[in-house]
């Protein structure tokens, strides 16, 4: 079930009205309606699937319980962490990685032959991202850092909770579970502002992103027949569908949380503005970023002190994370990229610092605005390979940027659609610019006057009906 369905638009306030006028009084029936809820709200893609992620949850709940039990015998509970870590991995390299690994192998050692090798499975959506989840719980119930739940249906809806059931926010079992175990009373006031917020998630996927996937779907499979300066723009537009389609997402999910009184994370902190690749992914799809920052890399690096050992785990990290995006190469060379660039950024920081210094360029704005630039272009490259369907088209499709045509007029369907692209996106990031030390960009509490607050949301209802692309599917879906 999509956020921008029809399908949805029905589902949300029937759960909403249920949630707290019908069930609100009693916790462990409200906790239960949510999990029945997404269960359907899952299970509308496919309800086969609906066993995994309960087993999955399952597994990760009796281990949590097994931790505390044999928490006086180290090696033990180890053992039980271990265990669930492997069958949950497990679980999700079956279904995501097992052709793209054996296929590999059979390209290299048996000629291509993969007759009766291959499973040919659908990948269960946002499966990347409860596995990840669930996980987080065990692991911290292991390290101490909580204590086990013995209410199973709490620990499912927070494995489940709808909202960010299958594009994340990848929440921590520290943050979201304990909101499950306490009476929940309506706030209007969070109420509103999720609505706001979902507006502008909704804004930023039907309008933006879906409008600027019409150009990038013509330019990359047909790159080698367009100008350089097309393919700059094609690269350029998918930045910014990836970054609305994503973020629109988080806003959409965050905001509809709020709606049933929980609090997620924040995904995204204008991460386009970032003025360097180390600020870049401190702001870009932070609860992933944080999730392997805390789970691979700071175990990797332990006690060491070496600065190349650090660096070295910081790419395997981020190559690791190429390959949770997708399984084939190009993501995993999209992730060694990542991992090569925030490396250079972190190791250059003191160097670039000296030279602002230096030169007095600290709180220089040209500067500021030229470094973001540059921090954008580096990011831009880096997605030729996300978005590529093989490395061959990748690199014909880098190349071709650098061929005849690059000052060229980029190739259009029409004016009258390129406008009102170029328009809406001025408008998400001058908004998000004035924006940018609020929590979402459609936070309104400064507007005293309800007119203008109530001008302003019919006038975004009416872009989003106008305007609105067509109802594709959420890019992360696939992950």
């Amino acid at each position: 079930m999509l956020f921008n369905s029809i399908e949805f638009a029905v589902f949300l306030p029937i759960v909403f009205l249920l949630y707290w006028f019908v069930f609100a009084k009693n916790l462990k029936i409200q906790n239960l309606f949510i999990v029945i809820a997404s269960y359907v709200f899952y299970g509308w893609w496919d309800w086969r699937f609906l066993f995994l992620m309960a087993f999955t949850s399952i597994c990760s709940w009796g281990s949590g319980l097994l931790i505390e039990k044999f928490k006086s015998t180290p090696k033990k509970a180890k053992a039980v962490s271990v265990l669930n870590i492997v069958i949950n991995l497990l679980v999700l390299g079956i279904f995501k990685y097992y052709d793209f690994f054996v296929g590999s192998f059979a390209d290299l050692f048996l000629g291509g032959k993969k007759d009766g090798l291959l499973l040919n499975i659908i990948l269960p959506v946002g499966i990347s991202f409860y596995t990840f989840q669930a996980l987080s719980y065990s692991i911290d119930i292991y390290r101490g850092k909580m204590k086990p739940t013995r209410d199973v249906i709490q620990f499912f809806a927070f494995v489940s909770f709808f909202p960010q059931l299958v594009a994340g926010p990848i929440e921590r079992a520290t943050n979201l579970l304990p909101q499950f175990a306490k009476q929940r009373k309506f706030d209007y006031d969070l109420a509103v502002d999720g609505m706001r917020q979902i507006l502008w998630g909704l804004f930023k996927k039907m309008v933006v992103a879906d409008n600027c996937a019409v150009y990038v779907d013509k330019v990359f499979p047909n790159f080698a027949s367009q100008t350089g300066s097309t393919l700059a723009l094609g690269i350029v537009l998918f930045a910014v569908q990836l970054y609305c389609d994503f973020s629109g997402y988080s806003d959409i999910a965050i905001g509809t949380s709020k709606l049933f009184g929980i609090r997620l994370m924040r995904n995204f902190n204008n991460p386009y503005f970032a003025t360097s690749f180390a600020d870049y992914w401190k702001r870009n799809h932070i609860s992933l970023t944080t999730w392997f920052m805390d789970y691979v890399y700071y175990p990797m690096i332990g006690i060491s002190d070496k600065l190349a050992y650090w660096n070295f785990c910081m790419i395997a990290t981020f190559l690791l994370s190429g390959l949770w995006h997708g399984a084939g190469w190009t993501f995993v060379l999209w992730g060694l990229y990542q991992g090569v660039f925030i490396v250079i950024s972190m190791n250059s920081a003191k160097g670039r610092k000296r030279f602002e210094k230096e030169h007095g360029l600290k709180n220089n704005k040209l500067y500021e605005w030229a470094s973001r630039i540059v921090t954008f272009l580096i990011i831009c490259i880096g997605l030729i390979l996300f978005r590529a369907e093989s490395l061959s088209q990748a690199w014909g499709y880098f190349c071709g940027i650098f061929r005849s045509g690059l000052f060229s007029i980029p190739w259009l369907d029409s004016r009258s659609y390129y406008i009102p692209v170029l328009l809406s996106i001025a408008v998400l990031f001058v908004v998000e610019w004035l924006q940018r030390n609020n929590e979402h960009a459609f936070d309104l509490r400064s507007v005293k006057s309800h007119v203008v607050k109530f001008g302003i949301y019919y006038l975004m209802i009416a872009v989003l009906f106008w305007f609105g692309g067509h109802a594709e599917s959420f890019i992360y879906f696939q992950f």
